[in-house]
């Protein structure tokens, strides 16, 4: 009997103590974790953003000025009047130039880095940080600094041998400046473009080796197509951020020579200093509106792009 019943303690299974009720996840969650905390930013986000983009929409259609008190709604008349004159359409045409110039000589700047500085060696790694030093520096700081070195008695001048206005040129001074503006961001494209670099498996380099792939052959063929995703990024924050320019410009040229880099957040600037709020308003819709149609349909065919490679 006593057999039996060892027998029967064995293949019985062995049943755990009934642990003690532990509290679900979401209600922890909630515990540590309320959606009250979040009310700040909400309010700083509707205070500083959500509002002032609403009455961005009201403002452009009104006569607000700083010359009179009333603010009477007069439809497209701002529009109208700053299409007329040629100031606005010309002042998104060189905001377009220079976003596309922004775009070609960060991306060509920060690529060629990339490529550069791929290898981890000491002498790479210190040289990464001195080029990431310009994207942790004030845009304003790094817009006089090249004002004063390129000054014609400036020291680009006096090294060159040369007597240039390099600041001072009616067609290319916009070069100049999207130059020293891709020259601040170029390091964070060299960043995003090296971690593009380094997500790479190396044995699809080594099998096109082995097929007889040289080194520029293997690099064009499949290591640049699948750098698709740091290009969609890289162009798309070039373009959003040189359209969105201002202090770099304001810095070293001030929209000069002749309002040849009169970018539409400099002309903003001046009508808004002019006292013409409604006017400045409706440009600020114009360049809201031209951010959102170049960006979507430029991101989406670059989205296109990494789908097909």
């Amino acid at each position: 009997m006593a057999v039996t019943s060892a027998a029967v303690r064995e293949r019985s299974p062995v049943r755990p103590l009934p642990a003690p009720d532990a509290p679900r996840r979401g209600a922890v969650r909630r515990q540590t974790h309320p959606m009250w905390f979040l009310a700040p930013a909400f309010a700083i986000l509707l205070v500083f953003f959500f509002l002032p983009t609403l009455f961005n929409f009201v403002y452009a259609f009104t006569d607000w000025s700083g010359f009179k008190s009333a603010i009477n709604p007069v439809g497209f008349d701002n529009f109208a009047q700053l299409a007329a004159d040629g100031t606005l359409l010309r002042a998104v045409r060189i905001t377009l130039v220079y976003a596309v110039l922004v775009a070609l000589f960060q991306n060509l700047f920060g690529f060629g880095l990339a490529v550069l500085l791929e290898r981890d060696t000491t002498l790479n790694r210190v040289a990464r940080i001195f080029f990431l030093v310009p994207v942790l520096m004030s845009a304003l700081a790094v817009g006089y600094i090249f004002q004063a070195l390129l000054k014609p008695r400036g020291s680009v001048n006096n090294l060159l041998g040369i007597d240039y206005a390099w600041l001072g040129d009616t067609t290319w001074t916009i070069v100049v400046v999207a130059v020293i503006h891709a020259w601040k961001w170029m390091g964070l494209s060299m960043l995003i473009y090296l971690a593009g670099l380094k997500t790479i498996p190396e044995d699809l380099i080594e099998a096109a080796r082995i097929d007889g792939a040289s080194r520029a052959r293997a690099f064009w063929s499949i290591r640049f197509p699948l750098l698709a995703p740091a290009v969609t990024f890289n162009v798309a924050t070039a373009l959003l951020g040189s359209m969105n320019g201002f202090d770099i410009v304001q810095a070293t040229t001030g929209g000069g020579p002749a309002r040849t880099t009169e970018i539409l957040n400099i002309f903003i600037y001046r009508t808004f200093g002019q006292g013409l709020f409604a006017q400045a308003t409706a440009m600020s819709l114009v360049l809201f509106l031209l951010v959102a149609l170049l960006a979507f349909p430029v991101i989406r065919m670059l989205r296109r792009r990494e789908a097909v490679l």
